[in-house]
């Protein structure tokens, strides 16, 4: 993308270190340019990790994210540095999965949003959480988040 046509204050094109914590990472919006048009994107992120917040050992899951744009998209490298924020921040799965979904959803205001964490066995127990903004839009492609219930997903 040319300087001339890359919004000011952008990550995107420069070095940018992993952000201490996600309160502290910058995440980007970028004009959408089909925003009269409902669609669905999704991004993946099969190795998200965070920390127990009682223990300090690491948890993994993998994160779906899928919405239907209005006015913005998300800039992935801003959302790829935000997750990763996650590596050394001590939260809950649900804490993690939820707060991940209303900070997009404040960022973005999109039409629709989802997000599924399918998160690894902690104590022989894996923990799914899934939230949503309301009812999925007619007439909007909606494919199965595609991950396996637990049986050792790997």
């Amino acid at each position: 993308m040319s300087d001339d046509l890359q919004p000011a204050g952008l990550q995107l094109g420069q070095s940018t270190p992993l952000p201490a914590s996600p309160e502290t990472a910058q995440l980007d919006r970028v004009p959408n340019p089909h925003a009269d048009t409902d669609y669905l994107a999704r991004f993946t992120a099969p190795e998200f990790t965070s920390l127990c917040p009682v223990t300090g050992q690491p948890d993994f899951a993998t994160l779906v994210i899928d919405y239907v744009p209005g006015d913005w998209l998300v800039e992935s490298k801003s959302l790829k540095l935000y997750l990763g924020a996650f590596r050394n921040h001590g939260a809950f799965h649900e804490d993690c999965t939820v707060g991940i979904g209303r900070r997009l959803t404040a960022l973005l205001e999109p039409r629709w949003l989802r997000i599924g964490g399918y998160w690894y066995p902690r104590g022989g127990i894996p923990i799914d959480v899934f939230w949503q903004t309301g009812e999925p839009l007619k007439g909007v492609w909606l494919p199965e988040q595609g991950v396996a219930n637990y049986r050792g997903r790997g």
